[in-house]
């Protein structure tokens, strides 16, 4: 019997689509179950060192909510580089000017930080209407279900 670990290949991966609807979903359970389908860590093929993953098209980003008073509260930091240069930006109003990265910053923080996970990241399209340019790859709805998720 041989008790070898088989390692895939990003050439082996056979990629689908999957569509999930953020319409009233609480951010963090949506991000991390969209992290887990571009890593790939759905199929019995995960490779920690591989692009084993599925693209994931994510609609009605803008209508994502958070819980609590995390909607007035949280912050969003960067640096421009020059001095006097931090720039803080309010979830609410991140939310309305560009919700594609809110969800973008979202799931960024839960895939690898190296080249594996910028180009992972590239497979999840985030769209802030129920419309996306997709139709042709045929995506398939991914209902997600979280154990402790007070949602309908």
């Amino acid at each position: 019997m041989d008790k070898t670990t088989r390692f895939f290949k990003t050439s082996e991966n056979d990629a689908k689509w999957h569509l999930i609807d953020a319409d009233g979903k609480t951010l963090g359970r949506i991000a991390s179950e969209a992290a887990r389908l571009l890593r790939g860590k759905h199929k019995p093929v995960f490779t920690p060192n591989a692009d084993m993953g599925d693209f994931v098209v994510v609609v009605n980003a803008s209508r994502v909510k958070v819980t609590g008073k995390r909607a007035e509260l949280k912050e969003y930091f960067h640096y421009t580089g020059y001095p006097g240069g931090a720039v803080f930006e309010r979830f609410q109003d991140l939310l309305l000017k560009d919700p594609q990265r809110v969800f973008e910053h979202a799931v960024k923080g839960m895939l690898p930080h190296n080249k594996l996970g910028r180009q992972i990241l590239k497979k999840m399209k985030v769209y802030a209407g129920a419309e996306h340019p997709h139709a042709a790859q045929r995506p398939a709805p991914h209902i997600v279900n979280h154990p402790s998720s007070k949602e309908s």
